[in-house]
């Protein structure tokens, strides 16, 4: 896959010009500025210092291999968390009870909580640029992603391979329930635990998220489900008991469009929580 940088999220525009012939005047060069001009027009220009790979907010991923299993469960009492459906669940849920907003409903994969000091994200990009439906879905998804990065680092990528988040333009397939019937959604994220060298010779624990955002939306619904999507990629897996949250358990009659008070100090208690994540780690085998 070709690779290339990544795009900050936060970009601005400038504008300027000459106007009339007082400025042009006020630009002239002076007969000594002129001379010194021409001396340095004979001086060797030195040479721009490429800026260091680790300065790079986002290089490609030049290899990636699986981690471990991203199943996800209840935390432990302390740092280490438990497996999914081990005897230490009812234990954790003590543990948890006065954390803020719905921490105690959010699970994390064995190795840690999923959450990185700053996070990489691609959306795809319009295949059909004239196309209104997916013009809107791209808006859409644009703005709930920027009421994330509000709260959060978050640094828009033109390159997949740069991304720990990815945004496709695709409905989720059917999941099953606990009766075992497909039962149908408009959006999914999906969390993979990975190894990864993005500078030659230094590897680090990242989560990998692919979430999935189907276009047939209203626009409003799109947005909110957009929204409670990015929401899981960025760490907070479980939901709100409140429908009123971004990451409700079901969506209320109004949808989410922007994250809540219980949202944000749930995020605030997540990031403050210890993790191996975007840590550097041993060369794989």
């Amino acid at each position: 896959m070709r690779r290339g940088a990544g795009l900050p999220y936060r970009c601005a525009s400038q504008w300027g010009g000459r106007r009339g012939d007082r400025r042009a005047r006020a630009n002239a060069l002076h007969p000594s500025a002129a001379l010194t001009l021409l001396v340095g027009l004979w001086l060797p220009t030195p040479p721009v210092a490429a800026a260091p790979a680790a300065s790079e907010p986002c290089p490609v991923a030049l290899k990636s291999r699986p981690a471990a299993p991203a199943t996800l469960a209840l935390p432990r009492a302390g740092a280490p968390l438990a497996a999914a459906g081990s005897a230490d669940d009812r234990s954790s849920l003590a543990a948890l009870e006065g954390v803020p907003g719905y921490g105690s409903a959010l699970r994390a994969p064995a190795l840690g909580w999923p959450v990185l000091p700053r996070w990489c994200v691609w959306l795809e990009p319009l295949a059909t640029p004239a196309d209104p439906w997916q013009r809107r879905w791209l808006a859409a998804v644009e703005a709930a992603l920027a009421r994330w990065a509000a709260l959060l680092p978050v640094v828009r990528v033109q390159d997949a391979a740069a991304a720990q988040v990815r945004v496709l333009r695709r409905r989720p397939p059917l999941a099953s329930d606990a009766t075992g019937r497909g039962r149908a959604s408009h959006g999914r994220a999906l969390l993979s635990l990975v190894n990864v060298e993005r500078r030659l010779g230094h590897w680090r624990l990242e989560p990998a998220v692919e979430v999935l955002i189907g276009p047939g939306q209203r626009a409003e619904a799109l947005e909110a489900t957009a929204l409670h999507e990015l929401g899981h990629a960025f760490g907070l897996w479980g939901h709100s008991p409140d429908p009123a949250d971004a990451l409700a358990t079901a969506p209320g009659p109004v949808p989410v469009r922007w994250p809540t008070a219980r949202d944000r100090a749930t995020l605030r208690w997540l990031y403050a929580q210890p993790t191996p994540f975007g840590r550097e780690v041993a060369s794989p085998p």
